[in-house]
């Protein structure tokens, strides 16, 4: 696989990796995915619906990629930290309603960098979260 772009951003190519392995961990579970990848800048990069993964969840996916990039933060622990009491309860209703707060969102690194996040949506917060770090495992 090459390397991160000069532009310290995941490239296709990656992305294209980084979902095959999702999408190969997804067939293991025997649970169809939608799994996203977005850039260092935030922007869908890719996307994949295996076949029979809900609809619903197209949207979902590329929210938790979004997510996890614009805070650098895997949406599992963003979640554990906005529950009721925690530092960050709420955050959920911030940008428009688009941050998601449920496993399944990881951001990617590179020597230390953030640069992108894959989302996936599909199955049990467990599941989702065991196939993204399929695709970060990947990278």
């Amino acid at each position: 696989m090459s390397t991160v772009a000069s532009h310290n951003t995941v490239t296709l190519e990656q992305a294209r990796t980084i979902i095959a392995a999702a999408t190969k961990k997804a067939e293991e579970l025997g649970q169809p995915m939608n799994i996203a990848v977005v850039c260092a800048g935030n922007h869908l990069l890719a996307f994949e619906r295996m076949p029979g993964a809900w609809l619903g969840s197209v949207d979902i996916s590329i929210s938790k990629a979004w997510t996890s990039r614009a805070f650098n933060i895997s949406t599992k622990d963003l979640g554990d930290n906005s529950q009721p009491g925690q530092q960050f309860f709420g955050i959920n209703a911030s940008n428009q309603g688009k941050v998601m707060i449920f496993a399944g969102g990881i951001p990617l690194l590179h020597e230390g960098k953030v640069v992108g996040a894959i989302g996936v949506s599909g199955g049990s917060g467990e599941q989702d979260h065991a196939v993204a770090e399929a695709g970060v495992a990947a990278l």
